[in-house]
């Protein structure tokens, strides 16, 4: 069971500065649950023994093997106590953090550190000879491609003398901080604005966990949380938002959408949930352990298909709560954050039925 602090006085700072009472004690609850979660700083393993079939891949386009679960729980899940963790839902985005960066909060992309041609061909040539690749020796100042000076290591990246060590497939993983002006990640900055310190994030509404909520929250609340951003331009857009015309972007904390009803952790179980129930029409399942730990199960895992047309994240309501009326004249015209405050307090059937009226 998991203990959760005292609850005081929750106080939400609006974009003019001031504090006010402005959540009930249950959104309190849900952001100090929300807080206990783990956050994504390495890759996850699965949840499963995996094993590689010489298939071509239905994830990644020109990989000719598939990487499938057998129907052995791995040691790792076992060792983190995988049957107490807390089921959540595995969002098809790509990762963010919020940390400090200029004294301020900051989102973060994510921008992991790879080897250069001559390393990478020498890293290959010692897998195909060899089983564990942690006896591969790296000369990280040498052997990897240089990185922006605003870098930094993924915070549970091993060092040794200071320097980071590469994970099992040669990378090093990392973030950058998402300027303003960077057209990089553009899409990444559509959703923060360092002036009033705040991101468009959805996630549950606070008093019913059926609806879903679009809202300008502080980054001071995210700081040291990792997001996933989905939209318009991430990942194919698996979750239809918005138009290439009127694109649309948001940040998903990692670990807000609990599952509430998971069957057992069976193969078999976890093929039928995903097939079979509404719940299921996701794009995997990432556990939370007590002791910090992520592991995940992807349909991919399972043999099963992602994207798929009817996911269940587009089928529940969602209603726009910004909370920032005081406000409304200090965007630009063309930003998310004047969009979504003409839609304000407006609830839409599913996710991908809003538009914007430009």
């Amino acid at each position: 069971m998991w203990k959760l602090p005292r609850l005081g006085a929750w106080l939400l700072r609006d974009c003019t500065g001031r504090r006010s009472k402005a959540r009930p004690p249950f959104a309190l609850l849900v952001g100090l649950i929300m807080k206990r979660l783990g956050s994504v700083q390495r890759k996850i393993p699965c949840v499963f023994v995996t094993e590689v079939k010489e298939e071509p891949s239905s994830k990644r386009e020109h990989q000719p093997f598939k990487v499938l679960a057998t129907e052995t729980i791995s040691h790792k899940a076992l060792d983190a106590d995988i049957y107490s963790a807390i089921p959540t839902e595995k969002v098809d985005g790509t990762c963010c953090y919020v940390t400090t960066y200029k004294d301020q909060p900051y989102l973060w992309a994510r921008l992991d550190r790879k080897p250069n041609k001559q390393a990478e061909k020498r890293f290959k040539n010692f897998l195909h000879s060899k089983e564990n690749p942690k006896e591969f020796f790296w000369n990280v100042e040498e052997d990897f491609k240089p990185a922006p000076e605003c870098w930094i290591p993924a915070k549970e990246t091993e060092q040794i003398n200071g320097n980071p060590v590469p994970d099992e497939n040669g990378h090093i993983p990392g973030w950058v901080p998402v300027e303003k002006n960077n057209k990089q990640y553009c899409w990444h900055s559509s959703v923060v604005n360092y002036e009033f310190e705040i991101a468009l994030v959805l996630k549950h509404h606070p008093d019913d966990s059926g609806l879903l909520e679009i809202s300008a929250v502080p980054l001071s609340d995210l700081l040291e949380q990792t997001l996933e951003l989905i939209g318009t331009n991430i990942n194919g857009n698996p979750y239809g938002l918005g138009s290439k015309k009127h694109p649309l972007h948001l940040l998903i904390p990692h670990g807000a959408f609990q599952i509430r009803n998971l069957p057992s952790l069976k193969h078999n179980d976890l093929v039928s949930w995903f097939e079979d129930c509404k719940e299921g029409k996701i794009e995997g399942i990432v556990w939370h352990c007590s002791d910090g730990c992520l592991i995940k199960v992807h349909r991919h895992h399972l043999g099963l298909c992602w994207p798929i047309p009817d996911t269940y994240m587009n089928s529940r309501p969602v209603i726009i709560n910004m909370n920032l009326n005081k406000c409304d004249s200090a965007f630009d015209i063309k930003c998310l954050f004047n969009h979504f405050l003409k839609i304000d307090n407006q609830k839409f059937v599913r996710l991908k039925d809003i538009i914007f009226d430009v």
